[in-house]
């Protein structure tokens, strides 16, 4: 084999990558050292994206499309499957409130009111300003708020093989635009509830100072350190052998549907394949219950998840997705698509604060502040944007804000299935598209009925 740099194909996804690590490098020192970017709680990795996509613009750098594309698609199911292989940690959460059921629907709602109003802003637009418009184009403000650029690449590119041109650049700009919705409105909320008196600023949050101890790093029942396999190469594994299942799962699934439905395959192959990261967080909760199971029946003597550490796997696959998927944006593609871009991204923030006001009151009456927060800067930007915002009002972490966010998602995922079903429907055409407009409201109702359950008597007020 040749080594040298002629090797193309050898060496190109590790220029790419060091590209992006380098990148994300220089953001991190100017988070830390320039304190107008430090107090916008913009995510390093969020300031990388969007430093690499002006490179690119600029033409200083050379990115290849291609690798960004799959760093994406696979750094979302790749970090969701290291987030639901996670032992739950009960502690600081609500018992016998239903929060995480309840959690998942305040999750689920959001994408729901999302859904509701990007369709109806794509719909409209299709029959008057923009007649070439692809008329499912507005669930793609979901697919970018609420679940990411991993979500709307994978999204946005099954729309393009449909006919939506730049539908990709379209899903990952209102997901960057998600990123700037969080940072810009959720501090200006933070700033108005702070200047009313309402909270006062920790100096530690804007420090980003952490209290930890053992139990942060490891659980009762794990690996021992003798072990001669590194306990992070036991992570990884786990990972990608949930992920390897995952691929499994989907081929078969196509193979089944293709056997008696092949008309059926045609619609649902791409947005299976792109809702691998659901489908990989059912399997690795699975593998996680299997896992408990053997080590209470003895069958299996330790633990061998440890949650800092797929904390920290997941943190690097969201990094890098998050970075990558935002430089890989078009701004070519986008010429045409500016008038729904700028409409969606303006509602979708503001019915998203309004939704997330009132049914943070119903779920979150003790913080309610702090959930709303956390919500907002998840359901625009990641969890990690959510914690970021929420460390601004609980720097020490002490209410159940930050747990609610990590349990309503792995509800979220079994609340949120029927968002593949719907997107299947909506793509067909603009009629369909408006069956998909009324069943997300009736949807979202359901959610909402939901967040209304009341406590059994005897549970602990939350």
């Amino acid at each position: 084999m040749d080594y040298s740099s002629a090797n193309v194909q050898l060496w190109n996804s590790i220029l790419q990558l060091g590209l992006i690590a380098g990148i994300i490098l220089v953001a991190h020192f100017l988070r830390r050292g320039i304190p107008f970017i430090r107090r916008s709680l913009m995510p390093t990795a969020v300031l990388a994206g969007f430093i690499m996509l002006i490179l690119k613009v600029c033409g200083v750098v050379k990115l290849d499309s291609g690798y960004m594309e799959w760093l994406t698609y696979h750094g979302i199911a790749i970090g969701f499957i290291a987030m639901s292989l996670k032992v739950p940690d009960r502690t600081g959460s609500e018992k016998g409130s239903l929060v995480g059921l309840k959690s998942g629907a305040v999750i689920v709602g959001s994408y729901m009111v999302q859904g509701i109003c990007g369709l109806i802003i794509s719909l409209i637009l299709a029959k008057t300003l923009l007649p070439d418009l692809f008329p499912a184009s507005g669930i793609l403000l979901p697919m970018g708020f609420g679940q990411g650029p991993g979500q709307a690449n994978n999204i946005g590119s099954s729309f393009e093989a449909l006919g939506f041109a730049g539908g990709r650049s379209f899903g990952l700009a209102i997901a960057a635009a998600g990123y700037l919705v969080a940072c810009i409105i959720g501090v200006i909320f933070i700033n108005y509830l702070v200047k009313s008196g309402k909270f006062n600023r920790s100096e530690n949050s804007i420090k980003g100072a952490e209290i930890v101890d053992v139990g942060t790093f490891q659980s009762e029942n794990e690996l021992p350190i003798s072990e001669s396999v590194d306990r992070f190469s036991v992570q990884v594994a786990l990972v990608m052998v949930v992920y390897g299942l995952t691929y499994l799962a989907i081929h078969g699934i196509c193979a089944g549907i293709g056997a008696i439905a092949p008309g059926l395959l045609k619609t649902v192959q791409s947005l299976l394949w792109g809702f691998n990261f659901i489908i990989g967080s059912a399997i690795a909760i699975l593998v996680r219950v299997i896992l408990v199971k053997l080590t209470k029946g003895k069958v299996i003597k330790n633990q061998y998840q440890n949650n800092y550490l797929l904390s920290r796997l997941s943190g690097v696959a969201f990094d890098l997705m998050i970075t990558a998927g935002i430089a890989s944006i078009d701004f070519d593609d986008l010429s045409g698509l500016w008038l729904p871009f700028i409409l969606m991204v303006i509602v979708g923030a503001v019915v998203t604060m309004v939704h997330l006001r009132y049914v943070c009151k119903k779920v979150y009456p003790g913080y309610y502040y702090e959930g709303l927060m956390s919500m907002y800067g998840m359901m625009t930007g990641t969890i990690s944007s959510g914690v970021l915002l929420l460390r601004e009002l609980d720097p020490d972490l002490k209410t159940p804000a930050a747990n609610n966010l990590v349990l309503g998602s792995s509800f979220g995922i079994l609340l949120g299935a029927p968002l593949l079903v719907l997107v299947s429907i909506a793509q067909k055409s603009y009629t369909m598209s408006l069956v998909t407009l009324g069943l997300l409201v009736v949807y979202y109702v359901i959610l909402i009925l939901i967040v209304n359950i009341k406590k059994k008597k005897g549970a602990k007020n939350g």
